[in-house]
């Protein structure tokens, strides 16, 4: 198997191509930034570029994206360039070179307000049947490249699966109010239980989804850590987090007391799985609970592969007292 991995300088993209050649597999990596897994330096809306970087390729990876973090520090127009028209390249080049698989990383972001119930309301469960209501250029260029991959199924035959994946990167929260309340690692380890997800799990759906795409031909999947959490939850989340996750998630309480960390008294949306660990195969492996136990045990939220990789941020330059700018979008 050859496989072109797009933004390889990133922070998934890295280990989507470390993961790979580890594995035995040849790798091809594509970013506009040069870095220790990237082959070819130049963008993904370049068909020049792209065509050169498809030769000999039957999987693609496309992780390469503007975030949400670039949404006050990047244009709209730059935005549509690389999240739709460089989707659109890459799926031109695909269908020529008849690939046998495509997987996007897309995001949970995509759903935008569906993610925000009202006050008093119960946590939003969210799984693959919630509509997205996008709110910022960057879940609407998301969306709209996800349907791109479905036209590209339907029209031209292309395997495509989409992988709608939640937090894994290991900056700082851009929410000032939990950045103040909590602990770095205390509010990531609470996110395990609805948010977040390890990035080894996040490979393992990338390559279970290209093993699988020939023969599911198009699917959109939530790539999240398996929640402890049932539907009929939602409301005591949202009123009373912490006596939920002690009934659904017990052990966690001696750990957090010894370090001083507090869960969150509220939980307004959780992410269901269920249809990529069916569908996929997909087995993560780093829930809450596995969480817990190996910061008992090591001291550490993250794994081997995370702590290789370490911070990359989203901007070249800092910002003072906060990972990045917020901007509407």
């Amino acid at each position: 198997m050859t496989v072109l991995v797009t933004g390889s300088s990133g922070h998934l993209g890295e280990a989507l191509v470390r993961t790979l050649r580890a594995n035995g597999h040849a790798a091809v990596g594509l970013d506009v930034i040069p870095g220790p897994c990237t082959d070819e330096v130049g963008s993904i809306a370049d068909r020049a570029c792209v065509a050169r970087c498809m030769e000999g390729v039957d999987t693609v990876l496309h992780a390469a994206t503007l975030h949400k973090p670039h949404v006050a520090t990047h244009s709209r127009a730059a935005f549509v360039e690389t999240n739709v028209t460089g989707v659109l390249v890459l799926m031109e080049a695909t269908a020529r070179a008849r690939v046998r698989a495509f997987v996007m990383t897309s995001t949970t972001s995509a759903f935008g307000d569906a993610l925000k119930p009202p006050p008093g309301a119960p946590a939003a469960w969210i799984d693959e049947v919630v509509t997205p209501v996008p709110k910022n250029i960057y879940g609407v260029t998301k969306t709209a490249a996800e349907d791109l991959c479905q036209l590209f199924h339907r029209n031209e035959g292309l395997a495509a699966i989409v992988l709608r994946t939640s937090r894994f990167f290991p900056e700082e929260d851009d929410d000032p109010q939990a950045r103040a309340a909590y602990a770095d690692d205390n509010a990531k380890a609470n996110e395990y239980l609805f948010r977040r997800v390890a990035i080894e799990d996040v490979v393992d759906a990338h390559l279970a989804a290209a093993e699988r795409a020939p023969s599911i031909g198009f699917g959109k999947y939530i790539i999240s850590a398996t929640t402890p959490f049932r539907r009929e939850d939602c409301a005591r989340l949202r009123a009373e987090a912490p006596a939920v996750v002690s009934l659904r998630a017990s052990g966690w309480e001696e750990e957090y007391a010894r370090r001083g960390w507090r869960m969150f008294p509220s939980i307004d949306r959780v992410y269901d799985n269920a249809l990529a660990r069916r569908e996929l195969g997909w087995r993560p492996k780093w829930d809450f609970a596995a969480i817990v136990k190996r910061l008992r045990e090591t001291g550490d939220l993250r794994g081997p592969l995370a702590s290789a990789i370490g911070e990359k941020g989203y901007h070249p330059q800092r910002f003072e007292g906060r990972p990045y700018p917020v901007g509407d979008g």
